[in-house]
């Protein structure tokens, strides 16, 4: 019996890129991620905004400057696919609401995180950047985002939850300086260790 050959990564990349599945959308399909077979960290976040999607890169705005300062990254880095990946639970942009963007559409992380995640062996450390990602991949009964983040000494060693980095959350940030104090310092150190 011949060995199933693995997913090749960037082929699926390219034909995430190419998925037109969804319906509805607020405008034409333009699926937006980073991934490499050899990437060592994966950001699973919650789907591009309106300016990443006209932009067609990942977190090139303040929530990125700032995720960035989280990780101890230099933009190189960040967009080096051999070091990161970025899968968000949603591919193109769902649209506005009166609060925000919508939710990511749910039709994405089912159809193509399976796949992608299998395409992608080395990775060491993933970070789930929002309650979207949160819910979809911790287990546990943890009643919001705060109190994910705030348990996050109880998650696997290769797994961290993360607020969402955007200016928007500032009240957040105020209201819970422990994030910096404690868990930023490890999310580094992480980082670090799973680029080594």
């Amino acid at each position: 019996m011949e060995p199933i050959p693995a997913l090749n990564c960037e082929a699926l990349v390219e034909e995430v890129r190419q998925c037109r599945h969804c319906t509805g959308l607020p405008e034409a399909a333009r699926p937006i991620l980073q991934a490499a077979s050899n990437a060592r960290i994966l950001i699973i976040g919650q789907a591009p905004g309106a300016r990443t999607t006209a932009q067609g890169r990942p977190f090139d705005d303040a929530s990125g400057d700032r995720l960035r300062g989280w990780l101890g990254l230099t933009r190189e880095q960040f967009y080096d696919t051999g070091c990161l990946a970025i899968m968000p639970m949603g591919f193109c942009f769902p649209g506005s609401s009166a609060s925000g963007d919508k939710p990511p559409r749910k039709e994405c992380a089912p159809l193509w995180h399976p796949r992608l995640l299998e395409s992608m062996p080395t990775i060491r450390l993933t970070l789930l950047i929002g309650h979207y990602a949160q819910r979809r991949y911790v287990t546990g009964n943890y009643a919001s985002l705060t109190e994910t983040v705030l348990h996050w000494r109880e998650l696997p060693a290769g797994c961290l939850p993360l607020p969402h980095p955007s200016p928007r959350n500032q009240r957040w940030f105020k209201a819970n300086p422990w994030f910096d104090e404690e868990l930023v310092p490890e999310l580094r150190l992480r980082v670090q260790q799973a680029l080594l």
